[in-house]
């Protein structure tokens, strides 16, 4: 029986693992080992926990090493602890190999853990590239700390390959997250009225926006554009939660001042897979420096406005609206997408991180069947003039 540990630090990250954790636990040559961490474990961040085990999954770990305040020193101590924490797991549980996603810097705390205990790591989304945050370092660090790549596009499966990965150790899976949409069902708009209490008519906003640690200057500076030009358009407003990234805290309480005095405003700190995606079915304009702007918002049509850099560098459709920080710029941009002229562009729109088939069938082939071996365990630099 092959034991994967699955490290999960989040609702984002969750969301997006969810078809290939349902895989992995239904398979009798699986032992899955699923860790859960860091934002999960916090009420303040919605005790995402919780999701995880109305799901019906085995939790093998719980490690609680998110800090109390969100300075780049705090964040820096978050990482030791993590690491700590990770490797203290992985010597418990003894997983055969170890999965994580994406660029955060829990998730690069658990890769950087498994390397000194031998256990070879697979990352999911690597290649890609985010400018305006630190997340954008890390990932790319996963990227050679890892042994196995689950990539969403070809262009990020040549990113990896340019960072001096074998090509066998490259999957090119598409987004797992969009496997959502074909397998779970999404919350109706009468149900987001009632859990939200608040009127779709019109259709409201959806803002999903973190602080961009490489944006220039503070949370405060950076989101008082997006204030003022939310003001200005006069739209009921559905903001979800920011990360436990630095200022993130700073950040939810400006959201919070906003939405006090906003009586169309609301702040959610989780809605869950089924919500969210219920939530981008059903609004208006995504607003905001999500990936998830990015990456899902194309398969349902959705016009995003896209403000900063945070995202900067990533590969995206057509309904896509990039502007900077400032007040007019957004406003703008929120009216050229709630317009007739371009909401018609986007109809039917290709994702260009849809694979043809399921991302998560993929993976769980993969991890499933690549021999656990010196081969896979001993990597080898490949030079650009060596690549074939």
């Amino acid at each position: 029986m092959r034991r994967i540990a699955v490290v999960t630090t989040s609702r984002a990250d969750y969301g997006i693992y969810r078809p290939l954790l349902m895989k992995l636990q239904g398979d009798p040559k699986v032992a899955l080992l699923l860790v859960v961490s860091g934002m999960h474990l916090r009420p303040e961040f919605g005790h995402t926990v919780d999701e995880v085990e109305t799901d019906g999954l085995a939790i093998a770990e719980r490690l609680d090493f998110i800090g109390e305040d969100d300075s780049g020193l705090a964040v820096a101590r978050t990482m030791g602890r993590a690491t700590v924490a990770f490797a203290e797991a992985f010597d418990r549980l003894s997983p055969d190999i170890v999965v994580v996603l994406g660029d955060r810097y829990e998730m690069h705390a658990a890769a950087v853990a498994a390397q000194p205990l031998a256990i070879p790591v697979a990352h999911l989304h690597g290649g890609e590239l985010t400018l305006g945050a630190m997340d954008d370092n890390l990932r790319h660090a996963m990227t050679k700390l890892s042994h196995l790549h689950f990539v969403s596009t070809p262009d990020y499966a040549k990113r990896v390959r340019q960072l001096g990965e074998e090509d066998w150790r490259i999957t090119v899976s598409g987004a797992m997250g969009l496997d959502n949409l074909k397998e779970q069902e999404r919350a109706s708009r009468d149900e987001l009225k009632s859990l939200l209490d608040l009127s779709f008519d019109p259709a409201p906003l959806l803002i999903t926006y973190h602080p961009a640690t490489r944006q220039a200057g503070d949370v405060e500076s950076q989101t008082a554009g997006l204030f003022k030009a939310l003001d200005q358009c006069g739209l009921p407003c559905v903001f979800t939660a920011p990360n436990a990234d630095e200022g993130g805290r700073c950040l939810k309480g400006l959201i919070e001042a906003f939405v006090k005095a906003h009586p169309n405003a609301r702040l959610v700190d989780h809605l869950g897979t089924r919500g969210y995606f219920g939530l981008m079915e059903n609004a208006a304009v995504m607003v905001g420096n999500s990936s998830s702007g990015i990456i899902e918002a194309a398969s349902f049509s959705l016009p995003v406005v896209n403000i900063g850099n945070r995202q900067e560098g990533r590969v995206r459709a057509s309904n896509v609206i990039d502007v900077n920080v400032e007040e007019s710029a957004i406003e703008n941009a929120i009216r050229k997408a709630l317009s007739k002229d371009f909401k018609e562009t986007v109809v039917g729109l290709k994702n260009p991180y849809q694979a043809e088939g399921l991302a998560a069938a993929s993976i769980h082939k993969t991890l499933i069947e690549t021999p656990l071996d010196e081969r896979l365990i001993k990597k080898y630099f490949v030079d650009a003039d060596k690549a074939s």
